[in-house]
């Protein structure tokens, strides 16, 4: 029997999305376990904090029962063989993503030649979709609806006090 493959899908999911909820529910229909790891830049000033980020995503992720979110620092690599996976996913949604994944995958497998990078696209209806966008867009009084769990709608509101 094959040994289970575990996926690491790391991001700053800040906030999380409905294409890396996409992204995740498509993974974790192709590996036996997925974890969702929240990356804890102390460099970046994020929307919410990585407690919230880390809530939002066992919410929205609960039911799923292959996925796991936890959070790490430090080198990607590092955190992957930590948890014993073979695999790292990451979204592309276009040409501009995959020049910046391409490196960072080569320099991954530069620092661990075991681990993998898989590239996935994200379904058509999100393909244009980020975090950045979605926090623009929600700052200057657009609706966010469909693009965002609500959990994440009704905690962006929580912040405006």
């Amino acid at each position: 029997m094959a040994e289970p493959v575990i996926a690491i899908y790391p991001g700053s999911f800040d906030p999380v999305t409905n294409g890396h909820l996409d992204i995740i529910r498509r993974s974790g229909s192709v590996f036996d376990t997925v974890i969702v790891a929240v990356l804890q830049n102390l460099e970046k000033k994020p929307l919410f904090s990585a407690e919230e980020r880390l809530g939002i995503l066992r919410e929205v992720t609960g039911s799923w029962e292959n996925v796991k979110v936890d959070s790490f620092d430090g080198l990607l690599v590092s955190y992957a063989v930590e948890k014993g996976a073979r695999v790292i996913v990451r979204g592309i949604r276009a040409v501009t993503d995959y020049e910046y994944e391409f490196q960072m995958a080569l320099m991954n497998r530069r620092m661990e030649s075991s681990i993998e990078t898989i590239f996935m696209l994200p379904s058509s209806e999100y393909s244009y979709l980020s975090s950045s966008l979605i926090k623009e867009v929600y700052a200057l009084g657009g609706d966010i609806t469909g693009l965002v769990p609500e959990v994440v709608e009704s905690s962006l509101r929580g912040l405006d006090g």
